[in-house]
């Protein structure tokens, strides 16, 4: 079997060196591959070391294409890769060639070959990425075309890769922590279903034989019952006309401020809400600053990012002010919305020169607040909804019972 000489780099970014056996070159880079290494250069039976690069000029459609998505782990593998890759000495182009190659997803592939072909005449990257704006987001944009104006491609690359392997990071933990509460309340409209279906009509059954007058609880129960069962086809189509209604309501924007206010003003979830939002505020306004992009497109680019139209339009407000030559700082407060300790740290940051630097550390600070503040969450949520699917089942339980025990005790002649 041939051998073939390799450099590559690894996931730490260092070079490494060395040989392997297989039976063709694209064999060999797959086995390099499945090691975790990104191959540079390849050279087999004494030949001379080639680049492994991949031919963009003509990107081929995928057949896969239909459905197929771009997600954000996808774009953040790419961008550790791509500065990476530079960092090592790479040229773009070279670099753009070699991820494209080695990408999987046919839908991203497809992308990655436009972009590459774009810079291959002449384009700079941000150019090139402007041309998937559903793939890559203004945040991103924005730092590329920073880092080529400042020349520090390579800086910001590795700063965007941190702060969105950052940002996943703190998202993975939020919907982890959802997953539980997701399951007791699917569990609990499963079992209550299952008793307002299954078990209450055979309840009402015995009780229509035995001509017993059954409470007000009990009517009320055996009514929805009934319906469940008599107009089952009512059940979906409630669901889906809620869920699809609030959806609508909520794509509004005076929908989705409402809606926004009332979670803020909820206890705990409102707290961590604003833990979560600060801190991606936080984290995304000083990679920006940190990498070149004026504070005033800072600022608009960062409430774009943001979630929640609360935080979003306390934003704009303060877009308007540090436009007419006000300190950060003071409009932040005056929000109501960024607690103290935020607005102070960014004072110093201010009046030091270090604004980027101190909104990293508000960031990292506020990145621990979100995992104490998960764990807060969590541990309220779930005896809360122990406590809930209990008085609901409890209530379905206690509303056939009653019946049952009036009946018993005037057959035993207790009444």
């Amino acid at each position: 079997m041939p051998e073939y000489k390799y450099s590559a780099i690894d996931r730490n970014g260092a070079q490494t060196s060395g040989k392997i056996e297989a039976a063709s070159d694209e064999q060999a880079r797959q086995k390099l591959m499945a090691r975790g290494l990104m191959v540079t250069t390849l050279a087999g039976d004494g030949g001379a070391a080639k680049a492994v690069v991949a031919s963009a000029s003509a990107p081929k459609k995928s057949r896969f294409s239909f459905g197929a998505q771009v997600s954000e782990e996808e774009v953040t593998i790419m961008t550790r890769q791509l500065a990476t890759l530079i960092v090592a000495g790479l040229p773009l182009l070279r670099a753009l060639e070699l991820i494209h190659k080695q990408e999987r997803n046919p839908a991203f592939k497809e992308v990655l070959a436009n972009i590459a072909e774009s810079v291959s005449q002449g384009n700079n990257l941000s150019e090139a990425l402007q041309a998937h704006p559903k793939v890559f987001d203004r945040l991103f944009i924005n730092m590329v075309k920073a880092g080529e104006a400042g020349g520090v491609l390579d800086k910001v690359l590795d700063r965007l890769a941190k702060f969105r392997e950052k940002a996943q990071r703190i998202q993975k933990k939020v919907k982890s922590a959802m997953v539980y509460p997701g399951v007791v309340v699917t569990v609990a409209v499963v079992i209550v279903y299952i008793l307002m279906v299954k078990v209450v009509p055979s309840f009402q059954k015995l009780l229509d034989g035995q001509k017993t007058n059954m409470p007000a609880l009990t009517q009320f129960v055996v009514a929805i019952s009934k319906a469940l069962t008599e107009f089952w086809y009512v059940t979906p189509v409630a669901v889906f006309g809620i869920y699809y209604g609030l959806k609508v309501w909520l794509a509004t924007e005076k929908g989705k401020e409402i809606f926004d206010r009332i979670v803020f003003r909820l206890p705990k979830v409102g707290g961590f809400v604003q833990i979560v939002s600060v801190s991606r505020f936080a984290r995304t306004f000083g990679t920006l600053m940190a990498s070149g992009v004026p504070i005033l497109q800072s600022i608009t680019i960062t409430r774009d990012t943001l979630d929640n139209v609360v935080i979003a339009k306390s934003l704009e407000r303060v877009h308007d002010r540090v436009r007419d030559g006000e300190p950060l700082s003071v409009p932040l407060e005056q929000t109501g919305v960024f607690p103290q300790m935020v607005t102070s740290m960014i004072q110093v940051g201010e009046e030091t020169g270090q604004l980027p630097e101190m909104l990293n550390r508000v960031a990292d600070i506020y990145d621990e607040e979100v995992d104490n503040a998960v764990t807060a969450l969590t541990s309220i949520i779930e005896p809360v909804l122990i406590v809930f699917l209990a008085v609901v089942v409890g209530t379905i339980v206690l509303a056939m019972f009653l019946p049952l025990i009036a009946l018993i005790t005037k057959m035993t002649g207790g009444g």
